[in-house]
Parts: structure tokens; sequence; C-alpha cells
């Protein structure tokens, strides 16, 4: 690695060795794998403690790859039920959803950390999050979890880099959040909502598009795939195809989106950043 990257791989591991045992918030994502892998090369085994939040908003393919994962990498690893569909707030979908969210998710990890003898809960948050609309870490601020990756100035392609470099097999997956993301801010969360966008995000996927997004606009799915992708729609048969599974699933209208794959493209209707 160059040394520019060095520098914040060394700042990275100075400061879990600080930190001492610890909790980590584990998504399955890179962010989160590269902090665990990392964690438990400096610490050992048994000072570290994976946890996943488990909920109806947790995409169902990543639930077997968690497990794979915390297996690559060689940490104790646990599940744990969320409550945000408890929380009328969550449901109503605002645009600080995530807040209410992660305070429920890093709540319930802190009282496990503290029963568990685990003196801190880390989140995989990285520098790049600092320019993004990510009212979550509001919480995560508030409940004391420690994001080690942006105090070492890592962003996502540096990471991804580390990943690599370090052996991670995931260390060029796409990125997976949570289900609620593809509802627009103001409708309604429900359980069904999030079947739906879970069963057409799989199928588009067994279609051979590694990354995509299903946006639920109340009776009309908004297919987002990347943009050098989206000349595979010209094939009349695959058009037809998703069309009717996305049919089957409820949605009356099918459409895809011209401008091709964003993260976190629901953000562009806010007027300002909240």
């Amino acid at each position: 690695m160059n040394a520019d990257l060095q520098a914040k791989y060394d700042a990275l591991t100075k400061r879990l060795r600080e930190l001492g045992r610890t909790l980590v918030a584990f998504s399955g994502g890179v962010d989160s794998a590269l902090l665990l892998l990392v964690a438990r090369r400096e610490l050992g085994r048994e000072n570290v403690l994976a946890v996943t939040g488990r909920g109806p908003s947790f995409p169902s393919a990543d639930l077997g790859a968690v497990r794979s994962l915390v297996d690559e990498i060689g940490t104790a690893h646990e599940f744990l039920d969320t409550g945000e569909f408890d929380d009328p707030r969550y449901l109503a979908n605002p645009v600080n959803r995530c807040y209410f969210c992660r305070h429920d998710l890093y709540s319930k990890l802190t009282l496990l950390a503290a029963e568990r003898g685990l003196g801190t809960v880390l989140s995989g948050a990285n520098a790049d999050d600092l320019r993004d609309f990510r009212p979550g870490m509001r919480a995560a601020t508030e409940l004391g979890v420690v994001s080690p990756l942006i105090e070492a100035g890592l962003g996502k392609s540096e990471l991804r880099a580390l990943a690599a470099e370090l052996g991670l097999t995931i260390h060029d997956k796409p990125a997976s959040p949570c289900l609620s993301s593809r509802v627009p801010y103001g409708q309604s969360i429900t359980p069904e909502k999030l079947r739906v966008i879970d069963e057409a995000e799989t199928y588009l996927r067994e279609q051979g598009f590694r990354q995509c997004r299903v946006r639920h606009h109340d009776q009309l799915a908004r297919i987002e795939v990347p943009a050098s992708e989206i000349d595979r729609f010209a094939d009349a048969d695959l058009r037809g195809r998703v069309d009717n599974r996305l049919r089957e699933l409820g949605f009356q209208y099918v459409t895809l989106d011209l401008r091709g794959f964003r993260s976190g493209s629901l953000n562009e209707t806010l007027p300002t950043m909240q």
C-alpha cells in the first residue's frame, strides 16, 4: 500500500489497541468487515464480538453472507433482533428515519457490551459518510459509539483497497443498505413493502445485476442499475421477465431510471441536506 494509506492503517491499528476489548456493529458490508478483521488481528479473537442487528429492513441475502464472513474473519458473532418497527416515528419515515433505527440498535449494543465486559461499541462508518446525509451518525455520537475508520480518515475507496490487501473476499462487494432506504421519505414503512423490495431485488440479482435498487413508489417500481448496464434492458425478453415478476409482487407500473444507480438517490428530493 502507498505511504498515505499505510499511515492511515497504522492510525487505525493504534486506535484499536487503545480502545481494547470491543463490540463491533457488524452489517456484513466492506466497511464493518474491514474494521472487524483489523480489530481481531490487533486485539485477539477473545477480545472482539461482532453483533449484527436483524429486523425486517435487513436484506435477506445478507443473512447467509454475514455468517460466512464472520467464519472467514474468525470472530465470535451474534444476531440481535432490533426494535425499530415498534417505533411509530420510524414507521412514519421522516427524513431522519435512520436516527431512530440507529438509536434503537446502538442502545441495545451498548447494553450488551456492558453485560459482556466489552468497553466500547464500534461503528464501521467511514470518512466519506461525513459528506452524505447520515442522521444515524448523530445517534452514534449521543450514545458514545466510536467510529475508528472516520478517526483514521479512511474513505470508501481506501477501505476497499485495504480489504483487498488484507485478503477479504468481499473487498468489491456492492453496498447493501437497509431496505427502508428504498421507500421515499414521508411514505410509511411496512414489513410488506420491505418484503416486496427484497424479493424484487433478489430477482434482479438472479438476472445478473450485481448492483441494483428497486425504489418503492407505491404502485410504481423504479429500478436502478449501473448506467453501464442499462442497455441490457434493450432485450425484450429480459424486460418482459422483469416486468412480469415485479407485477406479480404487486407493482402496477415498472420503470427504469435512465440516470442509473445512485447510492441514496432518494436524498435528491431533499431541498437541503438536513
